[in-house]
């Protein structure tokens, strides 16, 4: 999780840079804070999907798509090693 001490401040900034502005030192603190909340996510996002595992066969799927027309059909992912 991200630290929430550092989340506030992100949030302090952007509302007085709608405010007021930003200082030089402020805004370079904004830019870090926000690259670093970035990685955080993105770090976070993709151990999410490293996670990921299908549990339908081909055939299921196939089978679920024939009951139900109204499904939108998806193009399957296939992640090559």
């Amino acid at each position: 999780m991200f630290d929430k001490k550092k989340l506030d401040r992100i949030n302090e900034l952007a509302k007085k840079n709608k405010e007021e502005g930003l200082t030089q030192v402020e805004l370079k603190e904004r830019e870090e804070l926000r690259k670093e909340y970035l990685q955080h996510f993105r770090a976070h996002f993709k151990s999410r999907l490293d996670n990921v595992k299908v549990v339908h066969s081909q055939e299921e799927y196939d089978e679920y798509m024939k009951n139900n027309p109204q499904a939108q059909p998806v193009e399957p992912i296939i992640k090559k090693d």
